[in-house]
Order: C-alpha cells, then structure tokens, then sequence
C-alpha cells in the first residue's frame, strides 16, 4: 500500500504519469474532496479523471463507496487503471467514453459529481444534472475565466442551491539553486452546488 494513512492528500509524486496529463494537485484535491461532502456509500462520477488522483482519493477514503472515472483517451484510461492497482482500489471503475454523450450509460445514477475537465462544459452539467439523484452534489473545477463563467451560468441556470465558489491559491517550498523559494501552483476555482430534493 503506497498510501498507509487515514487522510486525504496524497503526495503527487507518487501517481503514475503521462506527459501532457493534467494532474489534480495535492493541495486542490483536499478542497475539492471537502466540497463534495460524499456519504459512506456514496456513487460518485467523476468526468475527466485525468491521473485518477481523485477517484483513488474518494475510493480509499469511502472503501464503501461506487466510484465511475470517465476519461475518453484509451492510453489515459489504462493509466488511471494502473494508478488504481497501485494503490489497491477495488471500488474504481473507468469508464472510457466521452461526456456528455456517454453519461446516459453509466449506472448507477450519481449522488455525487465531480467535473474535472470536458468541453462543453456547460452541456455536461445540464447532462449530468438529470441524473444526479435529488439533493446531490456537483463540484466542478476551472483553471480559466471562461470556464468559470460557463460553470457558474450553468448552476445558475439549473437553479442549484447552496453554490460556493473558492479560488485555491497555494504556494509551495521549492530549493532553486542554494535558495528555498515559494513556488505557486496553478490557481483553481472549485465550484459546488447541490440539486434540490
């Protein structure tokens, strides 16, 4: 087991990756699995599961709990597949396929979502939203302005309860040279909002 410990917050370095594959880091991953408020035996969808950092967060903190990976690439399918074994998850299941076509085949219907990436993003939440079981949650990321509007006007559209928004803006000790410097990571938006029951 890579990871022995009861809490959240993996090191990053200890996930397999691939050039160019967006990584959800450490920092964001813990507010962002905050904002989800997931239940014991919650099912979770997660759509652009990228690394599969956070599926294998969700999975070893609710062992009882349903989680669906949604990633389109193949190549980046069987990358979060072996991430998975590396932390021996059983309660993962990746599924290839891309949103929001691919949503009305998932099953079971989520009580939980997490949006980490997709374009249109706006058209995935109003597809989403119609299967998120009544009084769930949806919590969705942006790294952009754009995106943060489309995710914004989509909750508002949807008429969602109880929207937060908070910028993660974290900043790490990095040695550069003989020096010990703060390096920032990219700041991120986490958006959250919940279907009325």
């Amino acid at each position: 087991m890579l990871w022995p410990y009861r809490t959240p917050g993996i090191t990053d370095h200890l996930f397999e990756r691939l050039p160019g594959i967006p990584l959800s880091k450490r920092e964001v991953r813990l507010l962002l699995i905050s904002a989800l408020r997931l239940k014991a035996n919650s099912v979770v969808w997660d759509i652009g599961a990228g690394t599969g950092t956070i599926p294998i967060e969700l999975a070893l903190l609710c062992p009882d709990s349903k989680i669906i990976a949604v990633e389109r690439d193949e190549e980046v399918a069987s990358l979060i597949r072996r991430n998975c074994e590396r932390f021996g998850v059983r309660n993962v299941q990746v599924y290839e396929g891309s949103a929001p076509t691919c949503l009305a085949e998932l099953v079971p219907s989520p009580d939980r979502v997490c949006i980490e990436g997709g374009r249109p993003i706006k058209e995935i939440l109003t597809e989403i939203w119609k299967y998120l079981e009544p009084g769930g949650r949806v919590v969705a990321t942006a790294s952009n302005l754009e995106t943060l509007y489309f995710i914004s006007e989509g909750l508002a559209e949807l008429q969602a309860r109880n929207i937060e928004v908070v910028q993660a803006g974290v900043n790490r000790l990095e040695t550069r040279g003989i020096h010990q410097t703060f390096a920032a990571v990219d700041p991120t938006f986490i958006l959250s909002g919940e279907k009325l029951a």
